[in-house]
């Protein structure tokens, strides 16, 4: 008897796993450039590099899943690494899923994650930047736009007719000592002695139609002993406030923003501003992209201008090929170099640089 009631409780709780309709997905971009930029520190010498970090988007390995739990309620979760595919290390500081790691609770209110997970300035500027995170993008200016990232972070994003609210919350933003750099900034928080150490706090509107949408985001990066970037204290903020739409008109898309920052990490200059606007256009099986950025500081000379040119070709619907031209012009003592793919290979301060990389990406 005994033996039969076991028997029947495991064919009740497989049918209860199947009727749960779970699914796990793994995916992935592979994305490989060659590039040469030229104007390379004090001889000013030419540099050609396979870059770490990104193609014409970064290389990731992701799994995701997704369970239904009935009543309109859903759980999911994601684990996505960022890989150098010129070396198949692993980046964002060598974490094991430095990208995403988080497991979320969502249902019509919208969705409630916990774990390590983009910040609302991310999803704020996804849809009007048209070249994201490439070789030649706005990460040559701000490196934090492509790792707009939190550890033990608390989110909330939801969308009703349109209008998507978002906002995230961490306790400590990032754990891991890879820098100074944007991979690992050694502000690890969730400290007893001050509750503000190294926290981080997003909000983001967000409103789209058919035809256009808008955004408004604000982000906030709290200092700590020892961290890079000259936030070594909690006193010390990075705050960046982004207004960004995009429009699209006979199949092309126009993007533009505006962004206003305030690092106290920065004493010789807190305060700066970014925009950006650029446009993408289908031709057949070809992808044309162009984007003018431009960062200057409020209190001296030093500014940065980039222009991006970029074709993509795609072979398949995974498949594309594609080539990138950057052109920075550097004025005061701005020394901004054309490529956001790697560290390194930045010119003297005033000196311009041109850079120009072609590339393979597979998606699956």
């Amino acid at each position: 008897m005994l033996k039969k009631t076991g028997s029947a409780l495991a064919l009740l709780v497989a049918s209860g796993l199947a009727q749960a309709q779970s699914s796990v997905q793994i995916y992935g971009i592979v994305d490989t450039a060659i590039e040469y930029i030229n104007n390379v520190g004090a001889s000013k010498s030419g540099l050609t590099r396979m870059p770490t970090l990104s193609g014409s988007v970064p290389s990731r390995l992701g799994l995701r899943g997704r369970e239904d739990l009935g009543g309109g309620l859903n759980a999911s979760f994601a684990l996505e690494m960022g890989i150098g595919s010129d070396a198949g290390t692993l980046n964002q500081g060598g974490r094991g899923f430095g990208r995403q790691a988080f497991v979320s609770l969502g249902g019509p209110w919208g969705s409630l994650g916990l774990g390590r997970q983009y910040t609302m300035l991310f999803w704020s500027v996804l849809d009007a930047d048209v070249i994201g995170p490439s070789l030649h993008s706005m990460a040559s200016m701000d490196s934090y736009f492509p790792n707009a990232r939190a550890d033990n972070a608390i989110s909330y994003k939801g969308t009703f007719s349109g209008l998507t609210v978002g906002a995230t919350y961490s306790f400590g933003r990032d754990a891991v000592n890879a820098g100074p750099s944007p991979s690992g900034t050694n502000c690890a928080g969730e400290s007893s002695a001050d509750a503000r150490t190294c926290r981080e706090w997003s909000a983001m509107l967000k409103y789209d139609t058919a035809s256009w949408g808008a955004a408004l985001a604000h982000d906030e990066l709290r200092g700590g002993p020892g961290a890079f970037a000259g936030l070594t204290s909690s006193a010390l903020a990075d705050r960046r406030t982004m207004l960004n739409g995009y429009v699209k008109v006979s199949g092309a898309k126009i993007g533009a923003g505006y962004m206003r920052r305030k690092n106290d990490g920065y004493a010789a200059s807190p305060r700066s501003e970014l925009w950006f606007v650029g446009a993408t256009y289908p031709v057949g099986q070809w992808t044309l992209d162009a984007q003018y950025n431009q960062l200057k500081y409020k209190d001296n000379a030093d500014k940065g201008q980039l222009v991006v040119l970029r074709g993509a070709y795609a072979l398949s619907r995974r498949t594309a090929v594609y080539a990138s031209w950057g052109y920075m012009k550097n004025s005061g003592n701005a020394a901004f170099g054309v490529s956001g793919a790697q560290a390194g290979g930045t010119p003297m301060p005033g000196v311009n640089q041109a850079g120009l990389g072609v590339g393979l990406r597979h998606a699956f």
